[in-house]
């Protein structure tokens, strides 16, 4: 036999400059074989590499006699099944990877183990699979389990799959049995967009269709496995996708700082100007650095681990991600995850857990569980926690702004892992929809600015007015009575002698904020610009209130930070129901049509305060008593003195 097998632990770092017309590198194809345990994924691979000459000279030798001194027939799985643990419990407990060759293209199969308790590492397996082999038992059929492995398949982005029936010897390779197998669970993978390449039936055991059709499965005129294989397609080129470079350590070296990392997706080049997220600091690419290289280095693409230097000393740390400036990562500290979750602790609302984006790490809350999902009936339930093995969509809220992309935009960073002491407890997928990229509004590109000082004092302003200036910030979906409210409470006080101004909603869009739209990026910086005028009213002693449904807490957060001690956030709270009976202007009628997306409430989130200054409720109070409590809460915080 030819020895072409390569060892598993081989690099997978590309050359840093690789050849455009490097035909290995672009017919290498990721193929995850996922099944439930014992229904024979590793027996699977041993056949293949058997029935193709692909053993290595003594292996099959060496697997032979091992199996005839412990007393037992001959085990294809051994062949994957490398470690000493795995041969005596006679379950793969950790991804196996092996390089295997078919004509002008190169495998790397990744054997995933099926057990639940080590499911784990079937996640870490498929994370980056281009594609994948499913197998099911014929005597067994379509188990939970399947499904589950399906469902996760989908979940990480895995659309090429390949069913494999296998153990069709057990069933005397009955075609009844065989259609009815691939019926149920067509029609299940159909059901979470999935379209199977193929349904083939096999028995590893015993070599039938694995690299060539058999007699016994004579009905059969689909694919081998092996013709499976390779009509599979390959991933396209990650060199065109934007530049994403996770760092994974900063290292002094000869006087010279070297950021080093992989590169996820996309190239850069000697001279490029990059952008480090989420600091946003910038500088340009001195030199690209590589290990056992003789000739400079001038560029470096998608799948090369990297070492560079910069043109000037700026700081930045493991864990931020570089790119090119004109196509930048999100920022942002909430957004939607897919959660598959892995422990055996429930996870609720209000958890704090350790959040890892690639080699960045950060502090992260579970704001809210959206929906637990039944991956066997394909429905979804509320919940107010979820529990091991259920999977989840929820909004997490991490410390800080953090560097991500959206899964659907750009896989690879587009992943997440929660963690606890250094213990994995579950993964997801991230995805956007409804929020704001933040970067653009905590970005500063004004330079050369400096503020000047008033020659009138605050204090100055407080004794002319007779009362402390500040922000009253109402929040509240639309028809919670924001308007209504702010309008009655400035004529109350105006008539009492305050300086009182409001900024409402609709009228500052007709001004102010007429070229922004309802875009979450564009409700953001409505939110911030709002929030500025805010405080420079309050600056010149006026008690400002503003009626914004203003849905992101980050952007309430940014309007407190410019006002400072004199914001007050007043949560004008009504549920939905209530908001939609009265819909004043006929909004929620519209959204529910479908005649406006991306409407607060229906298709938008809102994320009500955590903590506000004080919350009226309209559902329960009548429009008198809550004017009467919003001008008790002035006289005491606004200390208006005498007049």
């Amino acid at each position: 036999m030819n020895t072409v097998a390569k060892p598993a632990t081989r690099s997978t770092d590309q050359p840093v400059d690789r050849p455009a017309d490097s035909r290995a590198a672009k017919e290498q194809l990721r193929v995850v074989i996922v099944g439930h345990v014992d229904h024979g994924k590793s027996t699977l691979v041993g056949r293949l590499f058997h029935d193709t000459g692909m053993l290595p000279d003594g292996k099959y030798e060496a697997i032979e006699e091992m199996c005839r001194r412990r007393g037992m027939p001959f085990e294809w799985a051994f062949l994957m099944d490398s470690l000493k643990a795995e041969r005596d419990q006679g379950v793969t407990i950790d991804t196996s990877q092996i390089w295997f060759r078919q004509g002008e293209r190169e495998y790397v199969l990744i054997d995933a183990p099926g057990h639940r308790e080590f499911i784990r590492n079937m996640v870490t397996g498929a994370s980056n699979a281009d594609a994948a082999l499913l197998l099911i038992d014929a005597d067994q059929g379509v188990r939970g389990q399947s499904r589950h492995h399906g469902y996760l398949l989908q979940l990480l982005g895995v659309h090429q799959v390949a069913v494999v029936v296998n153990k069709m010897d057990l069933i005397g390779y009955d075609e009844a049995r065989f259609r009815e197998i691939e019926r149920e669970y067509r029609a299940y993978l159909e059901g979470i967009d999935i379209v199977p390449t193929c349904v083939i039936p096999i028995s590893a055991r015993d070599g039938d269709n694995i690299a060539a059709p058999s007699n016994k499965l004579g009905w059969h005129s689909g694919p081998t496995v092996l013709e499976a294989l390779a009509g599979f397609v390959p991933p396209a080129e990650n060199d065109d996708a934007p530049l994403r470079l996770p760092l994974q350590d900063v290292y002094k070296f000869d006087d010279r700082r070297i950021f080093a990392g992989r590169i996820e997706s996309g190239r850069f080049s000697v001279g490029d100007e990059l952008l480090f997220s989420p600091s946003n600091r910038t500088a340009h690419v001195a030199s690209i650095e590589a290990w056992g290289t003789t000739a400079p280095i001038t560029r470096a693409s998608a799948g090369a681990s990297v070492g560079f230097t910069l043109d000037e000393q700026i700081f930045v740390e493991r864990g931020e991600v570089a790119s090119l400036v004109e196509d930048a990562p999100i920022e942002t500290d909430v957004f939607h995850v897919r959660l598959f979750w892995l422990s055996d602790r429930t996870l609720a609302p209000g958890d704090t857990l350790t959040l890892k984006i690639g080699p960045a790490t950060v502090r992260a809350t579970i704001e809210q569980i959206e929906r637990v999902i039944d991956v066997d009936a394909l429905t979804e339930r509320s919940a107010d926690h979820i529990k091991r093995d259920e999977i989840a969509d929820i909004i997490v809220r991490t410390a800080q702004l953090v560097a991500i992309d959206s899964h659907q935009d750009l896989p690879r960073t587009g992943r997440v892992v929660f963690t606890d002491r250094h213990e994995t407890l579950g993964g997801g997928v991230v995805s956007m929809e409804h929020y704001p990229d933040q970067r653009e509004i905590v970005t500063v590109r004004a330079t050369n600015v400096t503020a000047e000082a008033h020659r009138v004092t605050t204090p100055q302003r407080i004794e002319r007015n007779s009362h402390n200036p500040g922000v009253l910030w109402f929040t509240g979906l639309s028809g919670s009575g924001k308007s209504t409210l702010a309008m009655a409470l400035e004529q109350q006080l105006f008539d009492q002698g305050y300086q009182v101004y409001v900024l409402d909603g609709d009228n500052v869009r007709g001004g102010l904020n007429a070229n922004l739209g309802f875009s979450p990026e564009d409700r953001a910086e409505n939110i911030r610009r709002v929030g500025e005028v805010a405080a420079l009213l309050a600056g010149a002693g006026i008690i400002v209130i503003t009626a914004f449904i203003s849905p992101y807490r980050a952007d309430r957060e940014r309007a407190r930070a410019a006002a400072g001690d004199g914001f007050h956030e007043i949560y004008i709270e009504a549920d939905l129901e209530t908001c939609e009976a009265r819909d004043p202007k006929g909004l929620y009628k519209r959204a529910r049509s479908g005649e406006i997306a991306e409407f607060t409430g229906i298709s938008a989130p809102y994320e009500a305060p955590a903590k506000p200054d004080l919350v009226i409720d309209t559902a329960a109070h009548d429009i008198d008593a809550c004017i009467e409590q919003l001008a008790a809460y002035v006289g005491e915080k606004f200390q208006r003195n005498g007049g």
